[in-house]
């Protein structure tokens, strides 16, 4: 049954959770099945007009296929129209006792309607799914509104996340006012996790604390603690919601890197690899990035159409070119710019392949197309830490230090211990170097690089700024590191690579400190 008004799809063994877009084109279909609806109608209603390609379209449609237990062989429930669009050629009942109206697909009236596989009725296996349970409120009755809100807010702003399937809040709010265990919880909903959390209040303060738990197991994956002044309660519920949001992400992501780890090589699909080649992504090690982009290329191989795959590929080969890990720079960037090639048009609304491209886009030169991206990728999950972290590199590269300041210290707030927050602190030293504050942006760096001695990659500045610094002592020693790890660096090689040579003022002092340093010319 679909019942439109709960915005919830059920079978006999329970809820099947659907992604918004995904549900409101099968309510459309089902609404129109009389006629032939055009991809110009679908798109004017699900996206509200907002540019898609063919292949986001058809992604939505499979998906909806394969929540009736259909595929686009048999076409038993959504009929493909060559050249025109799409029909629903089922049976349908309308079911007068809903809200507004349920919709069953009839089992009884021949191939066109024959029963759904119960097994097909879950989220699909590669896409997380969550649940945010109601709070408990550990004050008075009198907060429950708030308390409700607060949870309310929290599941909007996680509904945001592309990556997650996340259930509904009504379906939720059944649990609210008795016990009921993750596990159970997990097994009702079909979800893998579980967000729970309390608010209290006293006098004007509030104090809200939040975990995220497998469902499975009942391991606390996550948990945080924030306080602040309930005078402005609303100020304070958004603010939440929107730290809430942006340090599950990385959470959950880390979870299901995690479970992509256990999985043996010959069960991999273009998802695992995917989720395997993170870390690697992070590290900002010549060697990690290699492994990265070797399981990337697989991915793409086993799933062409994968769009964050080609994505985060770019961003890959473009780290590349910028960390002077190949030999020539141009045909790196070159390489770069073919993948995110590849991406486009089937990226449009995913907010971590979006920001990828927009990274590669910038360390290829680029940084007019690499912000329409990143600014898109916000627009649609405007807690993602790391487009963010993105968009403040983009601002450096358009040589607005203040403005990237901002974008990295919100990208901090919003997921302070995410893997790649280091990277965010390079940031926020860079503005310090633009500015001509070398000692403290130096001391920055030489922090990262002592917590994350891997992270080769910011030697260079780390030199370049102890020079400039007036630390000579320090400057020698890391361009001594330099060399040991990449034989062949030179002034020159950053000259090609660097993607802030265009800042001749800024530029042209870190190569200044390259040379006191000694980094050779060529």
């Amino acid at each position: 049954m679909i019942d439109p008004a709960a915005y919830e799809v059920h079978c006999e063994d329970g809820l099947v959770h659907v992604e918004p877009q995904v549900f409101d084109l099968l309510v459309m279909l089902i609404e129109r099945r009389d006629r032939v609806v055009s991809k110009e109608e679908i798109i004017a209603r699900v996206w509200q007009g907002r540019v898609v390609s063919d292949a986001t379209l058809n992604s939505r449609i499979k998906t909806a296929r394969q929540v009736l237990g259909d595929d686009g062989v048999a076409q038993k429930f959504i009929r493909t129209v060559h050249g025109r669009g799409f029909r629903f050629v089922a049976d349908v009942e309308e079911i007068a006792t809903c809200a507004k109206f349920g919709v069953a697909v009839s089992k009884s009236s021949g191939p066109a309607a024959a029963s759904i596989p119960q097994e097909r009725l879950r989220p699909p296996s590669d896409r997380p799914s969550l649940v945010v349970m109601p709070f408990d409120n550990l004050s008075g009755v009198g907060d429950d509104y708030f308390v409700d809100g607060m949870v309310e807010e929290i599941t909007s702003a996680l509904s945001r996340v592309r990556e997650f399937f996340v259930i509904a809040r009504q379906s939720a709010f059944t649990y609210k006012g008795r016990f009921a265990d993750v596990r159970q919880v997990g097994r009702e909903l079909g979800v893998v996790y579980v967000v729970e959390g309390t608010v209290r209040r006293g006098g004007d303060r509030l104090r809200i604390s939040v975990q995220l738990v497998d469902a499975e197991s009942r391991a606390q994956l996550w948990s945080s603690r924030y306080e602040g002044a309930g005078r402005e309660f609303f100020d304070f519920q958004d603010q939440i919601a929107a730290q809430v949001a942006g340090a599950i992400h990385p959470a959950v992501r880390n979870a299901e890197i995690e479970l992509a780890r256990r999985k043996a090589p010959a069960n991999l699909k273009a998802y695992d690899l995917v989720l395997r080649a993170y870390p690697n992504l992070w590290s900002q090690n010549q060697a990690s990035n290699k492994q990265g982009i070797a399981l990337l290329a697989e991915a793409v191989a086993l799933d062409p159409e994968y769009g964050r795959a080609h994505a985060l590929l770019a961003w890959c080969l473009s780290q590349e070119v910028v960390y002077f890990w190949c030999r020539d720079a141009d045909a790196g960037r070159a390489m770069a710019l073919k993948a995110v090639e590849a991406a486009w048009g089937r990226i449009d609304d995913d907010p971590t392949a979006l920001t990828a491209a927009g990274a590669a886009f910038s360390q290829c030169g680029d940084p007019e197309r690499a912000a329409a991206c990143i600014e898109s990728a916000i627009a649609l999950d405007p807690n993602n830490a790391w487009a963010w972290s993105r968009h403040g590199w983009v601002a450096l590269y358009r040589n607005q230090p203040e403005d990237a300041k901002e974008r990295f210290e919100r990208a901090l707030r919003l997921s302070p211990l995410d893997p790649f927050a280091f990277n965010t602190r390079i940031g926020i030293a860079s503005t310090l170097a633009m500015r001509g504050s070398y000692a403290s942006a130096a001391a920055i760096v030489g922090d990262v690089v002592a917590k994350h001695p891997q992270v080769t990659a910011h030697y260079r500045l780390l030199t370049a700024l102890s020079a400039l610094a007036g630390d000579v002592v320090t400057a020698r020693a890391m361009a001594s590191r330099i060399l040991a790890v990449h034989p062949e660096a030179s002034i020159a090689a950053v000259k090609a690579g660097h993607p802030m040579r265009h800042l001749t003022h800024y530029f042209d002092k870190l190569v200044e400190g390259l040379r006191l340093a000694g980094l050779p010319e060529e």
